[in-house]
Parts: C-alpha cells; structure tokens; sequence
C-alpha cells in the first residue's frame, strides 16, 4: 500500500472576508473531490481570510500512479484561477 500525503498553501489575495474565503475553499475542495477521488480538508489557517491550508491523501498501490495523481491535483488547483498556490509539498509512504 502506497499513500500520499500532501499539503498545499493556497492564496486568496483579493478576498476580504471569511465567508469570501469559505466559498473558495468550499469549491475548490468539491472540485478536487469529484475529479481525483481524493481525501481533502483545511488544515490551518482557518481564521486568516487571504491564505488557506489544504491537506489531501491519496491511497493506492503503485508509486508512481500516487506520485503524477499528487502533481495533477496541484496543476488542476491552479488552472481553477480560484486561488494562487504559494506552497506545494507532498510525502509518499510505503507500507
């Protein structure tokens, strides 16, 4: 079993409120979701309403296949044009 843990710092320059930025989360979440079949949540930063900490897993069997899944989502996050990602950081586990 392969897992992947990853955690990307996203930035929301142009938001003034927390509810500006739950939205964006919100959508940016669901879309992720329902494309790559993946665990995700925010993780931090949940009182700052221009950055937001997404925290995703992935699970499979072959390295490589969680490796290119991880580097699509980050891509995909990015051409949303919802937020900026500051921060791409990911971690694959063997077990």
């Amino acid at each position: 079993m392969v897992v992947g843990v990853c955690r990307i710092r996203l930035a929301i320059p142009e938001n003034a409120s927390l509810k500006g930025k739950r939205k964006v989360v919100k959508r940016v979440i669901s879309r992720v979701r329902s494309t790559f079949n993946v665990a995700v949540a925010e993780i931090e930063d949940n009182d700052f309403h221009s950055t937001a900490v997404l925290g995703l897993v992935a699970v499979g069997n072959d390295h490589r296949f969680i490796n290119s899944t991880l580097d699509k989502i980050s891509n995909f996050i990015e051409e949303l044009y919802l937020a900026e990602v500051e921060e791409f950081h990911f971690e694959i586990i063997h077990f």
